[in-house]
């Protein structure tokens, strides 16, 4: 039988180093501030690292349920009821993962089968297209456009079509900012109904908004019984390094990922599933609170980029801001962050990776501001005179 000659899966093979991790690894060799990958450079409430710890003396360190831990299940079907007045079934439509992105990973392999076709809206997550792969699924990609980054309803009306298994939505949305109003997702919900297929929300910033609220598509008449919704508790609550995330579904669907999910983590880490249960509970000062300091960290940012020749996009939501970076004068986003990087001593993401055509994505850079001020403000003094436009 002929074998590939190369270690990587035909399936993988095109995907390569994550952009996360090469950016992260040249911040590291050059010192760079790190504005690139999403996570804070601040650690989560001490009412969460103590709840781990308690849990920790307890004695909570064997495997936890497949489904997940019962009083994380009861939190997270608790907070959906208040945040989006959706009642959901603790054991039967709840399935606690290993973060969000195994709960992507899940949902794909327990959904998809060989040759249904997944619709993405780009720029997206870079593990969407990966996992579609994983499943032997056809992707399908419609494409927002800068600076509204609006989703492209006439485009996904025509991508969408009878052999269509799953429409994948991200609102609040990463890299854009954007969040998505009533009408574009009555617009998904539309097509969905019509076309009899499935609809992934990944709500992961569900709680960093800072204009119009966040609304979960589920919510929409006719969709409860065909959303999944992904969630987790990283983004929320500074905590990334825990990958505590869940996925909730109907039953019949909900299954499916329980299927996959068994066999790729089975179960998270006990003692963060008993502590996140107590971080569910947060009153609603602390979401407000949390939106708050992001909102001075994101006016931070966005000054520090207008200072050094940027005309970023305001995001609504998330923590991102984007930028076109070709009044620099590189040829694109990879050498633009390469000479952020080496020169300047600042490290962004480029967007490429969240096109399936790189070039889609080369006039723009991702600054990440889930960082504190003082690092913010670290980064605006490199970038202070470092970045000369080119003459108009």
């Amino acid at each position: 039988m002929h074998r590939t000659p190369h270690g990587i899966s035909q399936r993988l093979r095109c995907f390569g180093e994550s952009v996360f991790t090469r950016i992260s690894r040249l911040a590291v060799e050059h010192g760079a501030v790190n504005l690139g990958q999403g996570f804070p450079n601040f650690d989560g409430p001490e009412f969460l690292k103590d709840a781990a710890k308690t849990a920790i003396e307890k004695g909570c360190g064997q495997y936890a349920r497949m489904v997940g831990v019962a009083e994380l299940n009861q939190a997270i079907a608790q907070r959906v009821r208040c945040d989006q007045h959706l009642e959901v079934d603790p054991e039967r439509e709840i399935t606690v993962t290993s973060g969000c992105t195994e709960a992507i990973a899940a949902t794909m392999l327990g959904l998809v089968e060989p040759g249904d076709e997944v619709v993405l809206v780009e720029p997206f997550y870079d593990s969407y297209p990966a996992t579609v792969s994983m499943a032997g699924g056809t992707l399908r990609t419609v494409r927002m456009q800068p600076p509204e980054f609006r989703l492209p309803v006439k485009e996904l009306k025509a991508a969408v079509n009878a052999r269509t298994r799953l429409i994948v939505i991200n609102s609040p949305h990463n890299p854009t900012g954007r969040v998505f109003d009533d009408d574009e997702l009555a617009s998904v919900a539309d097509l969905a109904i019509k076309n009899d297929c499935l609809v992934v929300s990944d709500e992961v910033y569900e709680h960093i908004w800072f204009g119009r609220p966040h609304r979960s598509i589920a919510t929409l008449p006719g969709m409860r019984e065909r959303t999944i919704v992904l969630s987790s508790l990283g983004k929320s609550f500074s905590m990334t390094g825990w990958k505590i995330g869940w996925a909730i579904a109907p039953p019949h669907l909900t299954a499916g990922i329980r299927a996959a999910h068994q066999f790729l983590t089975f179960c998270t880490a006990t003692p963060l599933q008993h502590a996140a249960v107590t971080a569910l509970h947060a009153p609603p000062s602390y979401f407000e609170t949390l939106r708050t300091d992001y909102g001075l960290r994101r006016t931070a940012l966005l000054t520090v980029l207008r200072e050094a020749g940027f005309d970023p996009i305001e995001p609504e939501g998330s923590y991102f801001v984007l930028a076109d970076h070709t009044r620099f004068g590189h040829v694109n986003a990879e050498a633009f962050c390469e000479h952020l990087i080496r020169h300047v001593g600042v490290a962004a993401i480029p967007c490429s990776p969240f096109y399936v055509d790189p070039e889609g994505g080369k006039a723009l850079v991702r600054f990440a501001f889930c960082k504190t001020l003082e690092t913010i403000a670290l980064a605006g003094d490199r970038l202070k005179g470092q970045l000369q436009p080119l003459a108009s």
